[in-house]
């Protein structure tokens, strides 16, 4: 493993286990046993090797939620995006400190344009990756801006679900919760 695989490996853990604004090029150094240039060399800065790991993160994330939808293969799009919803609602316990560290990540996107601008790469990548998988479940183009706009609203729901959950676990929806209301809602 080369040094660039040492730095995200480390940078995955720390963000586990520390956080996203409590970690130091230092801690990055000795969690991975590379040095400081390292960092510089191939990420740029430590924001930018802890932007790559949290997009590597969610990016896995995405993959996972994807087959679950996709293996459905008898199910209605809507049924599909009820199944990935529900999955994910099980899986946010064990993606809290991700999150935690994403929303630190935000926080600081404000005032520092080049990591606003890497955050919003990991959106538009996800967003491109949602898109593909509607318009592969409809039977269109992923540049169709109907399912641009159908991935933009998909990740929405999840953004808005982690949030509720982050905040207040035990009231957050359930994937229950999440097929009664939008039953409620079509009628």
């Amino acid at each position: 493993m080369g040094h660039r695989d040492q730095l995200l490996d480390a940078a995955r853990k720390l963000l586990q286990d520390k956080g996203y604004a409590h970690i130091t090029a230092r801690d990055l150094v000795a969690e991975s046993g590379t040095n400081l240039a390292s960092i510089g060399y191939h990420f740029g800065s430590k924001a930018g090797l802890l932007n790559a790991a949290l997009g590597s993160v969610f990016e896995e994330w995405t993959t996972e939620l994807v087959k679950v939808a996709m293996t459905a293969e008898h199910e209605t799009p809507v049924e599909r995006c009820l199944r990935a919803w529900s999955v994910m609602l099980e899986q946010l316990p064990g993606q809290r400190s991700m999150l935690l560290s994403f929303v630190e990540a935000l926080a600081q996107a404000d005032r520092d344009p080049e990591l606003r601008t890497q955050l919003a790469e990991i959106q538009r990548a996800t967003r491109d990756r949602v898109s593909a998988v509607v318009a592969e479940s409809l039977g269109s183009s992923p540049d169709d801006p109907a399912c641009r706009a159908l991935a933009s609203f998909i990740m929405a729901v999840c953004d808005g679900l982690a949030t509720q959950w982050l905040v207040n676990p035990s009231e957050s929806p359930t994937g229950e919760d999440l097929r009664a209301g939008l039953s409620s809602m079509w009628r």
